[in-house]
């Protein structure tokens, strides 16, 4: 999971590329980074930190230019370190730039390809290199000195039979515009808008909707799976469907989770989505347990507050926020190590003794992931005073790896990976645990777009979408993934960066 965005104006755009990303921070809070395009030349600045800390006064005047684009990252195939936050750059063809959010599945293959055939190098372990160099030969071998918008779709369909998995990706080319493509599943999100101004039509592309808003622009339509657009320098709009069939199967958990309530993603609105995700999650305890002695509800904030507001107005109970967040906290999910997840997690939240103090309570939360977050909530919950702790999560258990751009874990560290809902509970410490029905979240975000007949749900059911991963790809991946490889593969290349000229910063 990360966000990306572009912009073709009619006036600079570091200011507007900067408020997009910070709009898009929660998508990302390893790295940030943009560059920016003026007569010719590209400026390119990007650091490891959160969007306000990597972009200084110094840095924006650097960022001239009237089209730019920008990531925020939080990493999942590559490292933490900052020579591998995006965007990233080619020279060759005519000095290309590239923002990422997903995952390739192929990488490997894909690398191997790069280098015996293609004859390019690639300098990081990021699959954003390994996309952005394919991109870059299918232009290449087209052999022009100046490419017209159907010569870039046709090197984006070569892109798409080349690259397996799931990208949105964002790619400035030098002397001719800003493309973005979003891959055949359609399983990373990506939007494009307009606005007007007294000088012309200025487009954006972004990962959420919600980055248009910010800024003014009108949301025109999601970019639709194996399509493409792209907007020439001189503020021209050009779409393609670059594929002949597709299999539109958008990850369902950019509504539980990852995406802000407030966007809406093919055509759906994250907000009603989790609105009904709440509303089913009641109808189960409804359903399964009509006796409850449920005192009150309280949401773990704060992506879970719209489904649990919703639930407790099915129940006919009172929600209370019992937990204070403190705002200068990262979201837990996506840190980096299991060690700073733990520590952060009493930073990050306190107790009001008196929303718990005698009662039975219902915490709800998105969904229930490595389960020690869950834990130690709950131990917070019971240390407040509570008599009883159940725990509710608004999407089903999670229980596979994520292959598609979330960095979910390795299957043996997520807490429902071959385990029942009572022993989930038991871990956690939950006097009872209710899940969602996949069938229930499925409904509840078709409903607002029924032409969506299937979903990416691959780490609730373990049915890869993409119809390449095996046994073999899930035990490789568990092995780069865990949390101590991880740790020991940044510890060396930090090392070995420190030998590297880091040219962006000069």
């Amino acid at each position: 999971m990360c966000g990306i965005v572009g912009i073709v104006g009619k006036s600079p755009v570091n200011q507007s590329l900067f408020d997009a990303l910070t709009v898009l921070q929660h998508r990302g809070q390893d790295a940030a980074g943009i560059v920016t395009s003026d007569q010719g030349k590209l400026y390119l600045r990007k650091d490891n930190g959160l969007v306000r800390d990597v972009f200084h006064t110094r840095h924006m005047r650097r960022l001239t230019g009237n089209s730019g684009i920008g990531h925020v990252r939080y990493p999942t195939a590559g490292s933490s370190t900052s020579a591998e936050a995006q965007p990233l750059y080619v020279n060759s063809p005519y000095g290309i730039t590239l923002a990422h959010n997903g995952n390739l599945t192929n990488s490997d293959n894909l690398k191997r390809d790069l280098y015996s055939t293609d004859r390019r190098h690639l300098n990081t372990n990021s699959d954003s290199e390994v996309l952005l160099n394919v991109l870059a030969h299918e232009l290449q071998i087209l052999e022009k000195n100046q490419l017209s918008p159907q010569d870039i779709f046709k090197a984006v369909r070569e892109v798409f039979k080349r690259c397996k998995g799931a990208y949105a990706a964002v790619a400035l080319i030098s002397g001719h515009g800003l493309l973005c493509f979003r891959d055949p599943y359609g399983i990373r999100p990506a939007v494009y808008g307009k606005r007007e101004t007294e000088n012309g039509t200025e487009f954006m592309v972004a990962s959420e909707s919600v980055a248009l808003d910010a800024l003014g622009y009108e949301l025109i339509d999601d970019i639709g799976p194996g399509h493409a657009v792209f907007i020439s320098e001189d503020g021209q709009l050009h779409t393609e469907k670059c594929i002949e069939e597709d299999t539109f199967a958008p990850c369902i958990f950019e509504h539980v989770y990852l995406a802000r309530p407030d966007s809406l993603i093919d055509n759906v609105s994250v907000y009603k989505a989790r609105l009904r995700m709440g509303e089913k999650l009641a109808e189960k305890i409804l359903r399964e347990w009509p006796d409850h002695d449920i005192d009150v509800v309280i949401p773990i904030p704060d992506t879970s507050t719209t489904s649990a507001m919703q639930l407790a107005n099915e129940l006919n109970l009172k929600m209370r926020h019992g937990f204070i967040k403190n705002r200068y906290i990262g979201r837990t999910f996506i840190m980096p190590g299991q060690q700073m997840r733990k520590k952060s997690v009493r930073q990050k939240l306190n107790a009001i003794d008196l929303e718990f103090g005698g009662k039975n309570v219902l915490l709800v939360d998105d969904s229930i992931v490595r389960g020690t977050t869950s834990g130690q909530i709950i131990e917070m919950a019971r240390e407040a005073g509570a008599n009883k702790v159940y725990f509710a999560s608004a999407a089903p258990p999670v229980r596979y790896p994520n292959v598609y751009g979330i960095d979910m874990p390795a299957a043996d560290e997520l807490i429902a990976h071959n385990r029942t809902e009572e022993e989930i509970g038991e871990i956690i410490g939950a006097d009872k645990i209710i899940y969602q029905d996949v069938d229930a979240m499925v409904e509840a975000v078709q409903e607002g777009n029924p032409k969506i007949k299937t979903f990416d749900l691959s780490v609730f059911t373990g049915e890869y979408v993409t119809g390449d991963i095996d046994m073999n790809y899930l035990q490789e991946l568990e092995q780069r993934r865990n949390d101590m490889a991880k740790s020991s593969q940044e510890t060396s290349e930090i090392e070995n960066s420190a030998m590297v000229m880091d040219l962006h910063n000069q």
